[in-house]
């Protein structure tokens, strides 16, 4: 079946987290420790939060995940420095084959599923100048809760207007393909570290090590 359409992940997928590490520098000798901390907790919080019934949006999901990062590894941080790091995931770098990859796919619809906040989105999108290669920018606020909850997967077809099965779902986390395959995308794994699969009974439809290797 031809692919009508493509939606991505963004953080992780499209934006590299961990290019927040430059900004970590100003309080830790160990700033890839601190960002992966941070990452870990960002993303246990938002399970938990989906799980508990209790939404919060993704910035303050993710300041609060430093907040415990920062405490978790024993660092002292001022309010003025742990707004610099925030303020680094509003213009997180995008991986080098991401802007060619997008214009490479032009004539059917491209969008973003995240997990951001929309105001973090537009920043993040604007800041990488990916706008012009992108129809859609879709927040899981607009059902509250997160992924890998069915109701997110859902706004991809419900905005696109094509049905999970003809769109090609794109992630890098590998958790997300998991929930992506079981609502009935079909899904591309973008695994750049050559990470094993989860043991969650579905499986990606094709595994890529780039998004310049995405089908058209």
């Amino acid at each position: 079946m031809a692919i009508r359409g493509y939606v991505f992940d963004a953080y992780g997928t499209l934006f590299d987290v961990h290019s927040v590490v430059e900004a970590g520098r100003a309080l830790t000798p160990d700033p890839a420790a601190l960002s992966a901390t941070w990452r870990q907790k960002q993303l246990e919080y938002t399970w938990l939060r989906a799980l508990m019934g209790r939404y919060e949006d993704f910035w303050a999901v993710t300041e609060a995940a430093l907040r415990y990062a920062v405490r978790r590894l024993g660092l002292t941080a001022s309010e003025a420095e742990l707004a610099r790091l925030m303020e680094a995931y509003l213009s997180l770098a995008c991986f080098p084959e991401v802007g060619a990859a997008l214009a490479r796919l032009a004539g059917r619809p491209r969008a973003i599923l995240s997990n951001g906040a929309p105001r973090m989105l537009a920043a993040a999108v604007a800041s990488s100048g990916l706008g012009r290669d992108l129809e859609h920018v879709i927040s899981v606020d607009a059902v509250r809760t997160y992924k890998p909850a069915p109701q997110v997967y859902a706004l991809g077809p419900a905005t696109l207007g094509v049905p999970a099965g003809e769109l090609l779902f794109v992630s890098s986390n590998a958790w997300d393909v998991a929930g992506a395959k079981a609502y009935g995308y079909r899904v591309a794994w973008c695994n750049r570290t050559g990470a094993p699969e989860e043991e969650l009974g579905v499986r990606a439809d094709l595994v890529l090590r780039g998004l310049d290797q995405l089908p058209v």
